[in-house]
């Protein structure tokens, strides 16, 4: 039985497998020893394939397979982080190349792909070692060519394949002491599994079962640090350059360190390596071509930005709105501003982060999107010292109600406490206006009509916003809740605003009814009840 790449479902698998690393983010960083035991190989092959999925998913979304395809794996390349990231970018990469050529996938194309993408994985490191992602994504691709060979499905080869992932896993301490000494399976190619995994749970729909990741004990004893040295700086950046350049360029930078993979082709190029001397590592991407987002990272750095971090406590609050971010400083947090057709991004989030130059840092990321965008970026603060909580607020009137019982003068858990219970005590809607025909949860809805949302799912649909608002805050319980609040957005007029006041009273005359000014552009409301 053969498969058929639709657009539509490759989004879903990008979104689901971007989410997988999501979660196994923190498990997977604390497996990374190798190369360098810095603990960030999950929270780099997330951020990969994060750049992916927003490759595919911003505007204009890509409908026809073969561009999707296309934009998700210069998604990957452009933003590829660290070893283990670019490495999985140029096996996805390796494996599309095969795939985007073919209309329906047989199980011979499944195998044909994943040997292409552990052949170019391989070709893309300086110096390959067993143990690692490579070793996994072999047997990945011996595992779906025996899976072919007994006539099983497109489908059930790619679940083989995951399967020998698995495995395989398992034996790379075996393969690595530094691995065996510290009881862990390598970080990369439990990363891989992960990918794989959920690759398998899209076409199969079983959720794979959580894998082994370290051993009952240590296989090895160890004596010493793992750290054993080496090149002090990770250097990275994208450069352009035409293909007979980059052999040169791989043996100048193998002459000037390690941990070295390069991936790209037709002109672009990723670039990783472990240096001493930084200059040297870009000057040689100069005489190569063109390098640009040049990413230097001290291995040391850590240790010294922790003796250097501020005192206090900062709020960062993402909003949407120009008069909600002024409410944002008024309450004493950040604003950092964000709009639906221009959603935070990664860099935005992590120099909001820097910028705060703060001993405790509260995210509020009211955004469902943003929070593991948000998590990545604290992560690397906490690495440096800071304590970092990001709350789980998905929009902007659980910000502001986490806000409000804010008190820097608390414990910075029972602070947190406060304000995560503040945000999850409250009913949320939304008002807004339907931009075109279409079908939602709430039934048929034409251009113009007014859209009632729910706890973030469309509930009503109707013509009168007044009416509209009414059975938002109706479904909310408005009637036995204490503060009803309306964030108004851009387009509201102050009829309308009065009218909706006075069918909330109708339904609760006990509550407080609370008017904010957002100027968001989407939402001609934000609505919640507490």
């Amino acid at each position: 039985m053969s498969l058929r790449i639709d657009a539509d479902k490759f989004r879903e698998w990008a979104r689901l497998c971007a989410d997988s690393l999501a979660a196994a983010r923190a498990e997977i960083d604390a497996l990374n020893v190798f190369p360098v035991p810095d603990s960030d190989t999950g929270t780099n092959a997330y951020l990969t394939f994060a750049a992916g999925l927003e490759a595919i998913t911003e505007d204009p979304v890509p409908t026809k397979v073969p561009e999707v395809l296309k934009r998700y794996g210069e998604g990957l390349l452009m933003g590829a982080k660290g070893n283990s990231g670019t490495i999985l970018s140029e096996l996805i990469r390796g494996s599309l190349r095969v795939l985007r050529t073919k209309k329906r996938v047989e199980g011979a194309d499944v195998v044909e792909a994943l040997e292409a993408a552990s052949k170019a994985a391989y070709a893309a490191v300086g110096d390959p070692q067993e143990g690692t992602i490579l070793s996994v994504s072999a047997a990945a691709a011996k595992g779906a060519r025996e899976a072919e060979a007994k006539g099983l499905s497109a489908e059930e080869v790619f679940d083989a394949a995951a399967q020998a992932a698995r495995e395989a896993l398992l034996l790379t301490p075996s393969q690595m002491e530094r691995l065996a000494k510290a009881g862990v399976v390598d970080a990369g190619g439990r990363a891989l599994v992960v990918v794989l995994d959920s690759l398998a749970q899209a076409l199969t729909g079983r959720t794979p079962s959580p894998a082994p990741t370290h051993l009952p004990k240590p296989l090895i004893e160890t004596g010493s640090d793992l750290d054993e040295g080496g090149p002090a700086y990770e250097v990275m950046y994208l450069l352009r350059a035409p293909g007979r350049r980059i052999t040169p360029l791989k043996e100048r930078l193998s002459e000037l360190g390690d941990s070295l993979v390069v991936v790209g082709g037709d002109g672009l190029w990723n670039i990783h390596v472990h240096v001493d001397d930084v200059g040297a590592a870009i000057e040689a991407g100069m005489r190569a071509g063109r390098p640009f987002r040049i990413a230097v990272t001290h291995f040391a750095e850590q240790i010294a930005t922790r003796k250097n971090v501020a005192k206090g406590r900062v709020v960062i609050s993402a909003v949407t709105g120009a008069k909600l971010a002024q409410l944002v400083s008024d309450s004493g947090a950040v604003p950092l501003e964000f709009s639906a057709e221009r959603p935070p991004t990664m860099a935005e989030m992590s120099r909001a982060i820097a910028d705060a130059n703060a001993e405790e840092i509260i995210i509020l990321p009211n955004r469902d999107a943003s929070i593991p965008l948000f998590e990545a970026a604290a992560k690397v603060a906490r690495d440096n010292g800071t304590r970092v909580a990001v709350l789980k607020t998905t929009v902007q009137v659980q910000g502001l109600s986490a806000l409000a019982v804010h008190d820097p003068g608390k414990a910075f858990d029972d602070d947190v406490v406060a304000m995560s219970s503040a945000a999850s005590g409250i009913g949320h809607g939304a008002i807004t206006i339907a931009q075109e025909d279409g079908l939602t949860s709430a039934g048929h809805c034409r251009k113009g009509d007014v859209l009632g949302v729910v706890n973030g799912d469309f509930a009503f649909v109707g013509i009168d916003m007044a009416a509209v608002a009414k059975d938002v805050f109706e479904r909310l319980d408005v009637a036995n809740g204490e503060i009803a609040t309306v964030v108004v957005g851009e387009g509201m007029d102050a009829d309308t605003l009065r009218a909706i006041e006075s069918r909330v009273k109708a339904l609760a005359p006990h509550a407080e009814f609370e008017v904010h000014e957002g100027g968001q552009s989407k939402y001609q409301l934000f609505i919640a009840v507490e």
